[in-house]
């Protein structure tokens, strides 16, 4: 069974710039796949290379088995796209638009998956307007219906959710989970750190061009050590308990813990200081943390 994203050795330059440094990249089929990255690491270049938008300076990358580069029409044909960019035509309604979209892939009397996609996606009450009138929430709602009129295996989204409101998130999210329990394979990409936790079950971080880390997002946040504790105090913190100051605001304390075993001889040290715990919360690293440690030290 081919992979549904396979990517070997891939190169991409612009001028002086080398966007794609030999990536290597292999995505199952059926996988929710997260792909991070500061701003030019090359995860917009990747997908543009995936979806035929650009051409590899070299190596090879396929889509199910089937080349981007010389199969062209089967692999454009296996994926879907949401891009980042708002694109429209401001001539059509919504409906129009994804029956416009639906003829680019030779599909023709969808429109029973269209509505479902209006349904799912909050459009169905605007399936008539037309796009120059959608605010800029309702034109990414678009896009992604855009992305799935043709029913692709394969779905890559591009910061899907940017300048979305919370209650259209959620809803998304959802559609997106049972397309993909069904069997479509998600590539996301997605600077909203807490998505890309909650969702993806393998993670790679991009850095000018590399792959500085690719893991399973459980093995990635066991990677990191320590806690953080957030503290607020009826007095000063105690001098013995400053190498583990990380921040202070008043009388609220954060104290970074190598291991949750330090809690104990924190809570000591208060106690032999006399000072009262008013408040006392401890939060496990975050995929965040992961990543600024990964990306900085990369």
């Amino acid at each position: 069974m081919p992979a549904a994203v396979d990517v070997r050795q891939a190169c991409k330059c612009y001028g002086d710039l080398r966007a794609l440094d030999n990536v290597d990249l292999c995505i199952e089929q059926g996988e929710f796949f997260g792909l991070l990255g500061p701003n030019g690491a090359g995860k917009t270049t990747l997908i543009n290379l995936l979806s035929g938008l650009a051409r590899p300076d070299s190596g090879q990358l396929s889509i199910l088995g089937h080349d981007v580069v010389t199969q062209y029409r089967d692999s454009r044909r296996l994926l879907g796209v949401v891009p980042q960019e708002l694109v429209f035509d401001p001539f059509f309604t919504v409906r129009e638009t994804l029956r416009l979209q639906s003829g680019y892939f030779g599909q023709h009397r969808n429109d029973a998956w269209i509505d479902e996609l209006l349904h799912h996606l909050d459009l169905a009450d605007k399936a008539d307007t037309n796009m120059r009138k959608l605010s800029g929430g309702m034109k990414r709602r678009v896009l992604v219906a855009q992305a799935l009129v043709h029913k692709p295996p394969v779905i890559v989204l591009d910061e899907p959710t940017a300048g979305v409101d919370v209650e259209l998130r959620q809803t998304m999210w959802q559609f997106i989970r049972r397309l993909n329990g069904e069997g479509h394979t998600v590539l996301l990409t997605t600077h909203y750190l807490e998505e890309a936790e909650a969702l993806c079950g393998r993670i790679a971080m991009l850095k000018q061009g590399r792959v500085v880390a690719l893991d399973s997002t459980r093995n990635l946040l066991h990677s990191a050590t320590g806690c953080r504790l957030h503290l607020l105090l009826d007095g000063t913190l105690p001098a013995a308990l400053t190498p583990q100051l990380a921040s202070q605001e008043g009388d609220r304390y954060v104290l970074a813990l190598s291991a949750y075993g330090e809690l104990e001889s924190v809570l000591m040290q208060l106690r032999v200081a006399d000072v009262a715990v008013r408040e006392l919360n401890l939060e496990q690293p975050d995929l965040e943390e992961v990543f600024l440690r990964v990306v900085g030290k990369a």
